[in-house]
């Protein structure tokens, strides 16, 4: 467990580069500034500044080094390092509202794209032209998309939205890949097809992460819920209400562990254990030990004068984060146990967590 703050303002979403020497992060507003580990020290080495509104999702391709980020001016730029300078390339999103999130594919061929326009743009490379198209995802899709994550085989897509519903499409470009194989969530793949749609969710749907092997599909919604649909069991849902603030991010740690955060301000561990038996295993965040010393008679009558009362105020959170958490990221070992994780929050900061089972 470590924290490191990147100044006050409120950490919007972050990605890490391969070696995890380096992290892109967007403090709440159109720039994207990527930091670089020296000894303890995080140094600002890059700006990326084409953007004109406030960032909402950044992504970076550990083996072609590339990043994608997306905005609420409706654009979306791959960015790839030339001569030690990152340059922008646009991307033909075709979107009239504000995009909300952005995902490589595991085959860094293309990424998806939620937006407020009631659709997903799965944008890819077109080497005749040299630019990047983009195909919509539109169909039963009533409201904004909230979060994305691709399925290991590179095809399916499942995505959140403030409609209510969480849906799995099928993403499939017969121009760049290969017709693709049949998995537990069906085998007809053309491109938009809808291969799960609950409609139950209870609340906006925050987060989506498939499981290491793709077979089940985790998410966490506003109504203070996390949901597994299994894939493997029939499509089933196994719905848990917890006790907590709403969670906003969910990371599968292994095939049947979870991960999630949100306005509590601390990680949850949560275990899937087949349909119908899901659990809340532990609070990952150990609350620091405050030795509260006794108040000596001046600082006694100085808090009765100052603050009209005797009590010493104390505003601090006793978890890591100090406001919420809006975004956790995989930092070490691979999707299927997954040794290390980060965390970003509305304190600015960035917190690092070890994954003990």
């Amino acid at each position: 467990m470590s924290l490191y703050t990147f100044g006050l303002e409120p950490l919007s979403c972050h990605a890490w580069n391969k070696d995890k020497t380096q992290i892109a992060i967007s403090p709440n507003n159109n720039d994207v500034h990527i930091y670089e580990k020296k000894g303890k020290e995080w140094s600002k080495i890059h700006e990326l500044t084409e953007h004109s509104g406030r960032i909402t999702g950044i992504d970076w391709a550990p083996e072609s080094n590339r990043i994608v980020t997306c905005a609420s001016d409706r654009n979306a730029y791959v960015w790839t390092l030339k001569d030690g300078v990152w340059k922008p390339t646009l991307v033909l999103v075709r979107i009239n509202r504000a995009a909300t999130c952005v995902k490589w594919s595991p085959l860094e061929n293309k990424f998806a794209l939620g937006s407020g326009a009631r659709l997903i743009s799965v944008c890819y490379f077109e080497q005749e032209n040299d630019w990047w198209l983009s195909k919509h995802i539109k169909k039963a899709i009533r409201s904004t998309v909230l979060s994305l994550d691709w399925h290991p085989n590179n095809i399916l897509l499942a995505a959140g939205s403030a409609d209510l519903h969480c849906r799995v499409f099928s993403a499939y470009i017969k121009d760049i890949e290969d017709k693709p194989g049949p998995t537990a969530w069906g085998a007809k793949m053309p491109f938009g097809e809808i291969l799960l749609e609950h409609k139950d969710c209870g609340g906006w749907v925050h987060s989506v992460s498939f499981s290491p092997s793709g077979d089940s599909l985790a998410w966490v919604s506003h109504n203070s819920s996390i949901s597994v649909a299994d894939a493997a069991q029939g499509k089933e849902v196994t719905q848990l209400t917890v006790e907590h603030l709403p969670l906003m991010s969910v990371l599968h740690i292994n095939e049947t562990e979870m991960v999630a955060a949100g306005h509590d301000c601390c990680p949850y561990q949560y275990s899937y254990k087949g349909p119908g038996n899901m659990e809340f295993v532990k609070k990952l965040d150990i609350p620091k030990q405050t030795s509260k010393g006794s108040l000596s008679a001046m600082q006694h009558f100085r808090n009765l004068d100052k603050k009209a009362t005797t009590e010493e105020d104390n505003s601090e959170l006793d978890t890591l984060h100090q406001n919420s958490i809006t975004q956790l990221c995989l930092v070490e070992g691979d999707r299927g146990n997954v040794e290390k994780f980060s965390s970003v929050g509305l304190d600015g900061a960035m917190a690092l967590w070890d994954v003990k089972l």
